[in-house]
């Protein structure tokens, strides 16, 4: 125990923990403001430095608390992000999501939702801690911008709902995803249920040679970490080009033991500008990767006008993954299709002859009720030589049974494969450099029958 622990211990002025706050707040402000306002993180010992002195000078004390936990709660309240700093940056959170200023719900990697047990102290609490959390991407919270998005770091995107939008006694409503940063292996997939070892190889095999593929599913469906994934098993001397919006997730560049770098990654992120001359889009940084002759393109979600420039690439030759939000595989084509109308009018059947020629493999994620997530379907949109497309299932989820154990759900079911991959996308395949090997190897029979056209 040290010094300053053993005076604090001896006889303390007990205070409500706001109380102090207020008052530290007045005396951090008033005679060093410039060490919270320039950069707080570099100057984090002299701030508490400074917050001991004031504690022991007034034998402050909170009851419950010893010295160094409320030194550390009034840094965090003064400098950082209050109590939700300590969810921000752990590496089994997912998403903070606060409803009100006293109901904040924490997602965890396991699934579980569970409340915290601190609350903001009031509506104001909360709002001035969003604001500085908004502070960190360079936007502002007020009447005139009720809803706000934006980010705290690369790995953490934030929005905001705030006066005028929700009722003013709640404060504020924030929905906060963190990207988890734990990669995984495919050992991790197979023991979390998510997919098949043989499901798994399909993919990245497909993928290496030059099959381009949408994921789709909902939000937290784990479409992303699945990609990351698939793009991790490429080869390190292919050149990979990744696009992401606002905010970047995705890091895939490979080290050896001495810090050099060993594989061939382009990472690139939007940057908004309200200056159309500034803005840069998905769709701009899709049109300049072509220039970097990339190998693979991976556009992290088709939401916008980028979808039309993404069909293209994946039909001109590149290698395209990406993913949307769409209810099943079949479903992915015509929201594609509704989002390339937002670059071109162009009549339906054409766009989606483009974009089952551009994505031929699709496949959909799902997290199910007892929070398990699954790749529920793979599909392939074969083209006929008549032209007409004939969209077959690869692989499968069944779910069984439903059952309830101790007022948690557990699903039952199984994987299973359906059909092989046509004889047309074979051919494909062996023309991208499949070896013969490889290619039987995913293959349950030797001769594919033709299914009836749809």
């Amino acid at each position: 125990m040290n010094n300053a622990a053993l005076f604090f211990n001896t006889g303390k002025n007990l205070k409500e923990f706001p109380d102090i706050l207020q008052d530290v707040q007045e005396h951090i402000s008033n005679k060093y403001s410039n060490l919270i306002s320039d950069n707080p993180n570099e100057q984090k010992d002299q701030i508490k430095s400074y917050i001991s002195k004031y504690i022991m000078d007034y034998s402050l004390g909170v009851e419950g608390l010893s010295f160094d936990e409320l030194v550390e709660k009034l840094y965090s309240e003064m400098a950082e992000f209050s109590f939700l700093t300590r969810y921000l940056f752990r590496k089994d959170v997912e998403e903070i999501n606060i409803n009100q200023w006293r109901d904040i719900k924490i997602t965890y990697t396991n699934g579980e939702i569970l409340p915290t047990k601190e609350k903001f102290n009031s509506p104001e609490h909360a709002i001035d801690v969003i604001r500085r959390l908004l502070h960190k991407s360079g936007m502002i919270l007020d009447n005139s911008q009720p809803i706000v998005r934006g980010h705290l770091s690369n790995k953490i995107r934030i929005t905001v709902f705030g006066t005028g939008v929700i009722d003013d006694d709640k404060g504020i409503s924030a929905s906060i995803r963190i990207v988890n940063p734990q990669k995984l292996a495919k050992e991790n997939f197979i023991k979390n249920g998510t997919a098949t070892e043989e499901m798994l190889d399909f993919l990245s095999i497909c993928l290496r040679y030059g099959i381009s593929m949408c994921v789709t599913g909902a939000t937290s469906s784990g479409k992303t970490t699945l990609m990351s994934w698939l793009l991790s098993t490429i080869p390190d001397d292919k050149r990979i080009f990744t696009i992401e919006n606002g905010t970047r997730e995705f890091d895939l560049v490979k080290t050896d033991e001495e810090g050099k770098v060993i594989n061939n990654i382009v990472h690139t992120v939007t940057r908004y500008s309200e200056d159309k001359k500034q803005n840069i889009d998905q769709e701009k940084l899709l049109e300049s990767a072509l220039t970097f002759n990339p190998d693979y393109i991976c556009v992290a979600e088709m939401k916008g006008e980028e979808s039309f420039a993404a069909q293209e690439a994946a039909r001109t030759g590149h290698a395209v993954i990406t993913t949307t939000h769409a209810n099943s595989c079949e479903a992915t084509y015509f929201r594609m299709m509704t989002l390339c109308k937002m670059k071109y009018d162009i009549n339906d059947d054409t766009l989606y002859s483009l974009v089952t020629e551009a994505f031929p493999i699709v496949l959909f994620t799902k997290k199910l009720e007892d929070n398990s997530r699954k790749v529920m379907e793979i599909t392939e949109c074969e083209i006929l030589p008549n032209g007409k497309r004939q969209i077959h299932t690869l692989f499968r989820y069944h779910i069984k049974e439903n059952t309830v154990k101790n007022g948690k759900v557990k699903i039952i079911g199984n994987y299973e494969k359906v059909k092989d991959i046509s004889k047309s996308l074979q051919k494909r395949l062996l023309e991208n450099g499949m070896p013969l090997s490889v290619l039987e190897s995913l293959l349950s029979k030797n001769v594919v029958e033709e299914g009836e056209e749809k």
